[in-house]
C-alpha cells in the first residue's frame, strides 16, 4: 500500500475513532484503581509541575511530578482524529486540574501508524524536551490543515516513499508542509531537516512504537494506562472519573 493510500486509510480510521463512548471494562478498571484522596504535592521552589519535563526510559515525554502517585501514560498518533480531540478537550483540564497538583503525571508516547505520523513524531522530538507536548498539541490543532496539504501532494509523497531513508523524511516534510509548519512554531528549517535525515533515530522510534504496542496490546489511539493498568476509555469525559476515583480529588 502506498504512503498516500496508507495515510488516507488511517485518516478514515481516525475519524471513526472519534466515538466517545467508554468500553465495557471501565468499571473493572475503576474498582481496581480506587483509592483515598491524595493531597497535593508541592513542586520544587520556583517551579510549577506543568513545567517539569523528563524523557522516560520508554522514550516517552513526561510532564509533571516524575514521582506522582498516579502515573498516566497516553499512547497517541499524530494522524489520529481522536487524539486531536483529546488534545483539545482533555489535555488542558488534565494539566490544569491534576498534573499541576503533583498527584498525576502525564507521559506521552508515540504509537506510529504511518510515515506522516512518523515525520511529525520526529519533528516534535527534534528540539528541547519541554517543547514536545506543546508542539504535538499544535500539530493536532492543525490536523485538518495538514490533511488538506497531504491530499494535494500525492505525487510528491509517492516520490518521497521511493527515496533512501536519509532523504525520505525530508521529502515527506517538504511535501506535507510540515517543515514550514514547525518553522513557524520555533523549530528552524535547518534543525528540522537535520532531524529528518537521522534515519537511525527515526527507525528506532518506529521500532520502539511497534515493540511497545505488541507487548502492551495497544491497538488504537489514544490508549491510556494508569499505574500500568490499561484503561478502556479514550476521551476526557470517561477518563476524569477514573482519575478522581483513584485519588485525584
Amino acid at each position: 500500500m502506498t504512503i498516500l493510500r496508507r495515510f488516507i486509510a488511517s485518516s478514515l480510521a481516525a475519524g471513526l475513532a472519534l466515538a466517545l463512548a467508554a468500553c465495557s471494562g471501565t468499571e473493572e478498571a475503576e474498582n481496581a484503581l480506587a483509592g483515598e484522596p491524595i493531597a497535593a504535592i508541592p513542586a520544587p521552589d520556583g517551579q510549577a509541575w506543568t513545567d517539569v519535563v523528563a524523557v522516560t526510559p520508554e522514550g516517552g515525554y513526561l510532564v509533571g511530578n516524575p514521582n506522582a502517585p498516579l502515573k498516566l501514560v497516553e499512547y497517541a498518533s499524530h494522524t489520529c482524529g481522536a487524539c486531536a480531540h483529546f488534545s483539545a478537550n482533555g489535555s488542558p483540564p488534565l494539566k490544569k486540574e491534576y498534573v499541576s497538583t503533583g498527584v498525576v503525571s502525564l507521559e506521552l508516547r508515540n504509537l506510529v501508524r504511518d510515515p506522516i505520523d512518523l515525520t511529525i513524531a520526529t519533528l516534535v522530538r527534534c528540539g528541547q524536551p519541554q517543547n514536545m507536548q506543546p508542539l504535538s498539541e499544535q500539530a493536532w490543532a492543525s490536523l485538518e490543515e495538514i490533511f488538506a496539504t497531504v491530499n494535494q501532494n500525492g505525487a510528491a509523497l509517492e516520490a518521497a516513499s521511493q527515496l533512501p531513508p536519509e532523504q525520505r523524511f525530508v521529502a515527506i516534510g517538504q511535501a506535507t508542509g510540515l517543515i514550514d509548519f514547525f518553522a513557524a512554531r520555533g523549530l528552524s528549517s535547518s534543525q528540522a531537516r537535520t532531524c529528518l535525515t537521522e534515519s537511525a533515530n527515526i527507525e528506532a522510534l518506529a521500532a520502539r512504537s511497534q515493540q511497545q504496542a505488541t507487548e502492551l496490546g495497544v491497538t488504537g489511539t489514544p490508549t491510556f494506562f494508569l499505574n500500568g493498568r490499561k484503561l478502556d476509555v479514550n476521551q476526557w469525559e470517561a477518563l476524569e472519573p477514573i482519575l478522581q476515583n483513584a485519588g485525584a480529588r
